[in-house]
């Protein structure tokens, strides 16, 4: 009616019902734009486990000895005891697999790393763990003469685990708990003292420094299945525990106080971590000697292409952390032919350009 103060806009229900609409279409425009996110993640997931055959095809296949890779198939399926059935099935196969292993358990560990001591910048050595591999090994080496890498490779997962538990009990004194902070400075104080100890007792002893140099530098090469028949229940251990707190570890990641508000159990979701970050990087290093800058480097770069979400983080660690180590190693075995440089010595000079350019560009997100 003219006049009349009462309008169309006015009317209560109306607001509700529009309201409820907006929020209704706000919501499925959130969900349709999640569930494209997720397929976007499942592809790229995907495609990296086919970049992942391929690298370890060519892991067969490149060396010294370059194998044809109808040869390496025929290896596969229809060996015949010749020379390169035997380069395949007996020195690049057993490498392929510790490589595989090996660069699993160190892209996880390093993911897990940089969640628990939500530090982007942390890798496994910074609680100690490579330090603690390394003194055990020069004591058995040194100490008790063994000489092969079946003999001391529990001696370096012991000192790994040993010093992970004493790294967490000293970061665990006082009020509060094993905070991030307490837990980078105890890990890096220990492995400081430990690599100096370790640094005297092998100038004491050159046969020590004779046998610890290249497993000291890190390689995969020269390992039986063997090896990676010991250390695999380690690491499948620590991936069960790594993706259990992966939801948590969301959580965790933005700290202690807004994760207990949500609900999170920070201090169940920080040892477990330790623990998987334990099994896996000591069963690691204990294999394949300290290999730097995969687990600061793969975490990076995974967070850079699905976000800040520890779920897809993990996943997408589990296939990269092989594929660069395994590219590194084909890449140590061609650069200097006939010779090979260590896997690990490799994974230095591609690791350090690849972070400092996505840090300078930005694109290795916080966490």
């Amino acid at each position: 009616m003219p006049g009349s103060d009462v309008t169309v806009g006015a009317d209560p229900g109306l607001r509700v019902d529009l309201t409820k609409s907006e929020d209704g279409s706000a919501a499925r425009r959130r969900a349709q734009g999640l569930a494209q996110t997720n397929t976007r993640r499942m592809l790229g997931w995907v495609a990296g486990v086919v970049v992942l055959a391929a690298v370890c095809m060519l892991s067969i296949a490149i060396g010294a000895k370059d194998v044809p890779f109808s040869t390496v198939w025929d290896a596969l399926w229809s060996y015949d005891n010749s020379g390169d059935h035997i380069i395949v099935r007996d020195l690049r196969i057993p490498r392929t697999i510790l490589g595989l292993i090996v660069g699993v358990a160190l892209g996880i560990g390093g993911a897990l790393i940089q969640a628990i001591t939500r530090n982007p910048l942390a890798d496994p050595g910074i609680l100690g763990v490579n330090a603690g591999a390394a003194f055990a090994v020069a004591l058995a080496v040194g100490v008790f003469g063994m000489a092969s890498i079946w003999s001391y490779i529990w001696f370096a997962f012991a000192g790994a685990v040993v010093v992970m538990v004493f790294v967490y009990a000293l970061g665990s004194i006082g009020r509060g708990g094993a905070t991030p902070i307490r837990l980078t400075l105890a890990g890096v104080a220990i492995g400081a003292v430990l690599t100096g100890i370790t640094s005297g007792l092998i100038l004491l002893d050159p046969e020590a420094f004779d046998q610890m140099r290249f497993w000291n530098a890190g390689s995969i090469a020269g390992r039986g299945l063997e090896v990676s028949g010991a250390v695999a229940p380690f690491v499948v251990v620590g991936l069960v525990l790594a993706f259990v707190i992966a939801r948590p570890l969301n959580a965790v990641a933005m700290g202690d106080d807004l994760a207990r508000s949500l609900g999170a159990n920070v201090a169940r979701t920080r040892v477990i971590g330790v623990i998987a970050v334990t099994l896996l990087c000591g069963a690691a290093t204990a294999a394949a000697g300290p290999i730097s800058f995969l687990g600061l480097m793969v975490p990076h770069v995974a967070r850079w292409i699905v976000g800040p979400d520890q779920r897809w983080i993990l996943a997408y660690t589990l296939v990269g952390g092989p594929i660069v180590l395994l590219l590194s190693d084909v890449i140590g075995r061609v650069i200097i032919r006939p010779g090979e440089m260590q896997v690990g010595i490799v994974t230095a000079f591609v690791g350090a350009p690849v972070l400092i350019f996505l840090v300078r560009r930005g694109k290795a997100s916080g966490l």
